[in-house]
């Protein structure tokens, strides 16, 4: 990501972000535009997003792919998740963001790794109706789960393919892990 120099308001942000070519997130008055994605990183995502639109269909939850953004206001923060899941009505009030996302995944990437385990992590911890938060590696199979637990404390648990299958309890769903990484190509031990 890449920062801008100025300062600009939530307003000024969501009006140039809908004529903007590239997209950008927007964080405490400033914006960073984001960077493209290899074939690995675009591949996982969609296969979770086919994998969880499948699943909630008819249940009123929805799923969104990497151009919805997810708006935390209690840190003033717009990101564009790689895939999140609201099934909260008050999500269908807005159509370019939503404030209560049950479950936001995250695909990783070298440039973006270190943001998303830190400060992006820590963000999305404020939005309350947040129940998991999954990291999924590009680099090898493994899916890392964040949970918070009925204390509000974030419980971590590792799917690799050792596991076989990796369960959100978010949205009561499981799957292997070798569908979330279908045609993704390995090679000597990493995800080309």
């Amino acid at each position: 990501m890449i920062a801008s120099p100025q300062f600009i308001s939530p307003e000024e942000y969501l009006q140039l972000e809908a004529q903007s070519a590239i997209k950008h997130e927007y964080r405490d008055g400033e914006i960073y535009a984001m960077a493209g994605a290899n074939d690995a990183h675009v591949t996982i995502a969609g296969n979770i997003f086919a994998l969880l639109r499948g699943h909630v269909r008819g249940t009123g939850c929805r799923v969104f792919i990497s151009d919805m953004k997810a708006r935390i206001e209690a840190r003033n923060c717009y990101y564009y998740p790689d895939v999140m899941v609201t099934c909260d009505p008050r999500d269908q009030q807005n159509e370019t963001f939503k404030q209560f996302p049950r479950l936001i995944v995250e695909v990783l990437s070298d440039s973006t790794e270190a943001f998303d385990r830190g400060d992006k992590f820590a963000d999305y911890q404020l939005l309350e109706s947040l129940e998991e938060y999954v990291l999924i590696n590009t680099r090898h199979q493994r899916v890392e789960c964040f949970r918070r637990n009925e204390a509000g404390l974030w419980v971590l648990q590792y799917y690799t393919p050792d596991t076989e299958t990796f369960h959100l309890e978010s949205l009561n769903f499981t799957d292997t892990i070798s569908a979330l990484y279908e045609d993704v190509v390995i090679s000597a031990g990493k995800i080309e």
